[in-house]
């Protein structure tokens, strides 16, 4: 879809990918209606007016305030993606296409991916050259030595692994005692291992499950991704968004190492609000852009040359091309999942289909295909934990904006104020977890780090 320059191959290839999963035995139509039927009647049952009302009952939002959320995402994010369909037209023109006039959806990643090309230049396999797996370990070491004032140290030996390839680390405070341990699976086994990224506990902080009576027992994650392979003795090389990945899923381990939580039902990731879950993953990706932490990780594999300054620069305008376009995508799926779980009924007239379509009249620069039937793949609501809850991702997204924004605030070049920062958000967020009520998110960070502010005020 990025790459082909055969339209008409680019056609077939979305029309199948809109239309999976829904004929014959393998339609999940009915499937859907029926999960949504016994969803409705269990929130029933249990005196609440809908599902989302029931799911959402031990989250930080309301279904009030995650509409409100979504509404003023969208309304912010409008102009900017009206603009970005303009841009694609006159770049599509400027290549003297005859669709420049008539874009549909299996031309947009193409032309995106050209005019990207065109604006920012960065080719993704000269860039992996500049991250290497062993510096961006190093780096992210750094990071968290600065901001949390803890140690990550190599304990391979120390536990048995499953593949050669895993590493065991030891996290140490910073009197040297151990904090907490983590397993590190980096590559892709394409036979063994799931697709994806992710973090798991082994064991929680716990004093109930202590050895001795008297220490609290510590916690142990295993954080694994499917990055290349190491080949002989060339290191893996990854790309920025494999880069992003790995401090993605560090900032999930965090918040389950660094607890101080000893009752083992609310420490780590436990007891914390559904839509509060991803704060710290999202907020460790603000600083792979960080620009001592990224020119830190950033050496050449062989050379050991810093990335040149033009392409960290082009790095930081590739961050937000084309946002707005990209927050409209999250938000319809976000809307239609509150609209399936709040106002549709199963056995009304209205299809699950017709909700969707009527979401995206609002929320699409193109109408979905009268074929479309993207929601029979939407396994995170049908098959996941993300029923009534899609929009948690952008609510915990304005969280880790606004908590980043403490740092700009404080001063990111100012190394005593980042630490005295991080140790008020290591004290708060990280160690208290299920303990404490998060406070009420502000929009204006995630907004500005989008490029969107100007648009929202």
């Amino acid at each position: 879809m990025q790459h082909a320059w055969n339209r008409a191959l680019r056609e077939e290839i979305y029309r199948a990918y809109v239309t999976r999963a829904t004929s014959g035995d393998l339609d999940n139509t009915l499937i859907i209606n029926q999960i949504l039927k016994l969803r409705l009647e269990q929130a029933k049952l249990l005196d609440y007016n809908n599902y989302a009302e029931l799911s959402m009952a031990m989250n930080m939002a309301t279904v009030d305030k995650a509409e409100e959320l979504l509404e003023k995402l969208r309304s912010a994010s409008w102009d900017a993606a009206v603009q970005d369909m303009e841009d694609l037209k006159r770049f599509a023109k400027s290549q003297g296409t005859k669709e420049y006039d008539d874009l549909r959806h299996w031309d947009i990643k193409f032309w995106s991916e050209r005019l990207r090309e065109s604006k920012h230049d960065i080719s993704e396999e000269e860039l992996r050259q500049y991250f290497s797996l062993p510096n961006v370990m190093e780096g992210l070491s750094n990071l968290v030595r600065t901001l949390f004032e803890i140690e990550i140290e190599s304990a391979d030996g120390l536990a048995p692994v499953w593949n050669n390839d895993v590493r065991f680390y030891r996290v140490k405070d910073s009197s040297g005692n151990p904090m907490a341990y983590f397993y590190f699976d980096p590559y892709s086994q394409p036979f063994e291992k799931e697709r994806g990224a992710w973090m798991s506990k082994v064991v929680g902080r716990s004093c109930v499950l202590s050895r001795d009576g008297v220490n609290a027992r510590l916690p142990i994650a295993h954080i694994v991704c499917n990055q290349t392979p190491r080949v002989g003795n060339k290191p893996s090389l990854m790309t920025i968004e494999e880069v992003e990945t790995v401090f993605h899923e560090f900032g999930h381990a965090l918040q389950h190492m660094l607890t101080r939580q000893d009752e083992g039902l609310v420490a780590g990731n436990r007891g914390i609000e559904e839509d509060a879950v991803e704060l710290p993953s999202q907020f460790m990706e603000n600083w792979c852009y960080h620009r001592e932490t990224l020119m830190g990780i950033a050496k050449h594999y062989e050379t050991g040359e810093s990335l040149p300054e033009d392409v960290y620069r082009k790095l930081l305008a590739a961050r937000t091309f084309r946002a707005g376009t990209s927050i409209l995508s999250e938000i319809r799926f976000a809307s239609v999942d509150l609209q399936l779980h709040t106002k549709y009924d199963p056995g009304g007239l209205e299809s699950v289909y017709d909700v969707d379509r009527r979401v995206c009249e609002k929320i699409r620069m193109i109408p979905p295909l009268p074929e479309d039937r993207s929601l029979c793949t939407f396994d995170h609501i049908f098959a996941g934990q993300y029923a009534a809850s899609f929009y948690g991702y952008k609510w915990a997204e304005v969280l880790s904006a606004d908590a980043f924004s403490a740092f700009e605030d404080a001063g990111l070049n100012d190394s005593k104020a980042l630490k005295e920062t991080g140790q008020r958000f290591q004290k708060t967020i990280l160690a208290l977890e299920g303990g404490k009520d998060p406070l009420q998110p502000s929009l204006d960070a995630l907004l500005r780090h989008n490029g969107l502010l100007a648009a929202a005020t």
